[in-house]
């Protein structure tokens, strides 16, 4: 076997075929978006080339077959807050065989080391935390939802095999629509509602610029303690809404005010793959105009929670419980469309918002490892940090 640097065109084009012949006879495999995947790794693309690298390779057997591939990158302002070095391995694919991987896995640790890195995290994403993050680990019986991993379930001894260690976990949960309320957690919120001085409104598309700010202005609040935060601008809020203009359904996304101001939010879109799924993993022209047919006539039958937060003067005071409550109410009576809504993405290193979720939701969906791989292996490993600063 030999490893080659994807450089050229056609290497890119060999590197989205690689998880076609992975996933052959998996029925709930839905490949990524191609031209999404690209923008990753394309400079003028992705804003973290500004302050980090980013490279990718191929795995080529003795017959000539891709086998596997990998890519490795650093964003070296969130390198330096780690207490190693620390960069990332992603967009991992391997055929099930441990000395494959050992190749793809001892190139990136290699390529890293070069660049004064001492541990690498993986799979992640060179990006977004709600992209391509995490390694598959239960729930393979189920279609992975839009952007999350989904991957065979060999793929987590040979990570484990390598010696990558657990450094958190994400869960992922269903919430049935339609499911009743219990009447002691339905007495709770009509307490709430009572007060009179929190009101909730969904997002309105002639005023994205308006949430979007709304949106910054919680989020910089309410992450302000995670470790390596680094704060959302005003520009960056606006892109990211603006990007998600063309799938935005009002009824998912819904902001709390408290006297007018701004105290949390949750951003929600339909199940963006049930509708993917139609265009094989690509959005060029005729994949365009077979999503917006699918979108259309077809449409999501579930509905998937991107992200949530609360400001931490409201925290802990049922606002969170209230709100997806409020968006459960609101999805019953008005529409017939949704029948679950997936919440994806709840870190175990945030145990109050574990806690939050399984208010409404015990019903388990997925769940993925982020792994960590230290370098030194006498080094001491730390899994990740809770919220709140203490271990977990």
């Amino acid at each position: 076997m030999r490893i080659t640097t994807v450089s050229s065109i056609n290497e890119v084009v060999r590197f989205h075929k690689v998880p076609f012949a992975i996933y052959s006879n998996d029925p709930n495999w839905i490949p990524h978006i191609k031209q999404e995947v690209d923008a990753v790794f394309n400079k003028d693309k992705n804003h973290l080339f500004k302050r980090g690298v980013a490279q990718r390779w191929l795995l080529i057997d003795d017959e000539g077959n891709d086998v596997g591939r990998v890519a490795a990158f650093i964003d070296f302002k969130l390198s330096d807050g780690e207490r190693q070095p620390t960069g990332g391995l992603g967009f991992f694919e391997c055929i099930n065989d441990e000395k494959a991987s050992v190749h793809l896995f001892e190139t990136a640790k290699n390529w890293l080391e070069k660049q004064g890195m001492e541990a690498m995290d993986g799979p992640i994403n060179f990006g977004e935390r709600n992209k391509y993050w995490g390694l598959l680990v239960e729930g393979y019986e189920k279609p992975p939802i839009y952007g999350n991993a989904y991957q065979p379930e060999y793929y987590k001894a040979l990570f484990e095999n390598f010696g990558f260690k657990v450094y958190f976990t994400q869960h992922m949960y269903e919430v049935g629509i339609q499911d009743p309320i219990d009447k002691v957690f339905q007495n709770r919120l009509n307490r709430m509602n009572n007060r009179g001085r929190y009101s909730f409104k969904h997002i309105e598309l002639g005023k994205i610029p308006e949430y979007a700010e709304d949106f910054r202005t919680i989020y910089n609040t309410a992450w302000k303690t995670h470790s390596n935060f680094n704060g959302l601008s005003s520009e960056r809020a606006l892109a990211i809404f603006t990007k998600m203009k063309m799938v935005i359904d009002e009824k998912l996304i819904w902001f709390v005010y408290y006297d007018s101001k701004p105290i949390a939010f949750l951003v929600s879109l339909p199940e963006l793959n049930e509708v993917f799924k139609h265009v094989n993993g690509n959005l060029n022209l005729w994949g365009k105009m077979k999503f917006m047919f699918h979108k259309r006539f077809n449409g999501s039958k579930n509905a998937f929670a991107i992200v949530f937060g609360v400001v931490p003067d409201h925290q802990g005071k049922g606002v969170e419980s209230l709100m997806l409550y409020e968006i459960k109410k609101v999805l019953h009576e008005h529409t017939i469309q949704y029948e679950k809504m997936i919440i994806t993405w709840i870190g175990d290193f945030n145990p109050k918002m574990m806690r939050i979720v399984n208010v409404l939701s015990e019903t388990p969906y997925q769940k993925l490892h982020t792994y960590r791989k230290l370098f030194n292996p006498n080094a001491e490993f730390f899994k990740c940090e809770s919220v709140d600063g203490s271990p977990k």
